[in-house]
């Protein structure tokens, strides 16, 4: 592992600014290359053998680019072909954060709520592993289409946004979950919406400090930390650098930022 090496980040789209957010928290002195696929945003729709092609292009397009790590910004990429991938890179990977173990430090009555894309949904994923972890809870999913579709295109609030809350989480407020999981990395960017409609009781869970965790720990076992100095990002996109660029503002604030428009299917086995 070269330490100053980049940490490769990445996502179906821009969602996973938010895991970027929380790495560069925690370890300012790394190198970061983001890359979010907004030309073919959303993944959780299409199907599993298209999502794991998208994925392994992605990961060609980061070993290109000599990464000491990749951490998957993404549920639904994480629970379809993380395992997968292992077998095909020579870089350290990390998995998406469940939540769960948060969660159930967080309920009260063990009812947890989970919203992600309806890949990530049908994985079955969090159910399996609240289970695992604490058999006396129980999980409620929720399959939210509509949701990655309004934030890539910018709708953080209004009607439109509303309407598909009342129409996604009225089962799960009917469940009195009191602790509500984020599956997907682009949810963070409409909690104020979600909160305001579940309430002050329900504890809602964004994942992606616990993933910024994961990968610490891992560049702390392979003694893969870079020196001490200013680190940066460099965000790559697939399409629409202008709205990209806007949501890097009001994510991750002013900093060392370059930004990159890659074509993917360069990246595609022929």
């Amino acid at each position: 592992m070269e330490n100053n090496a980049a940490i490769g980040v990445f996502d179906s789209g821009i969602g996973g600014l938010t895991v970027v957010r929380e790495l560069t928290r925690l370890m300012p002195d790394e190198n970061y290359i983001y890359f979010g696929d907004t030309a073919r945003a959303p993944y959780g729709s299409r199907p599993p053998v298209q999502i794991l092609d998208f994925m392994h292009q992605i990961l060609r397009f980061f070993q290109t680019r000599r990464i000491k790590l990749a951490v998957y910004a993404c549920n639904t990429m994480t629970a379809l072909g993380l395992e997968h991938a292992r077998h095909y890179y020579p870089f350290p990977l990390v998995g998406m954060n469940t939540g769960v173990r948060a969660a159930l430090k967080a309920t009260r009555n063990k009812t947890v709520g989970v919203i992600a894309t309806q890949a990530t949904i049908a994985s079955g994923k969090h159910g399996k592993t609240i289970k695992t972890v604490d058999p006396g809870a129980t999980m409620y999913p929720q399959a939210c289409p509509k949701f990655v579709p309004l934030i890539e295109s910018g709708k953080l609030e209004g009607p439109r946004l509303e309407e598909a809350i009342v129409e996604y989480l009225t089962p799960l407020k009917e469940a009195d979950v009191d602790t509500l999981i984020f599956g997907c990395t682009h949810y963070p960017l409409i909690s104020p919406a979600i909160g305001r409609f579940m309430g002050s009781r329900v504890a809602l869970i964004d994942p992606a400090g616990e993933t910024a965790l994961d990968a610490r720990n891992i560049l702390a076992k392979n003694a893969g930390f870079a020196a001490r100095g200013a680190g940066g990002a460099r965000l790559c996109f697939s399409a629409d650098l202008a709205r990209a660029k806007r949501f890097t503002a009001s994510i991750l604030g002013a900093g060392p930022i370059e930004f990159e428009q890659v074509v993917l299917q360069d990246y595609a086995v022929s």
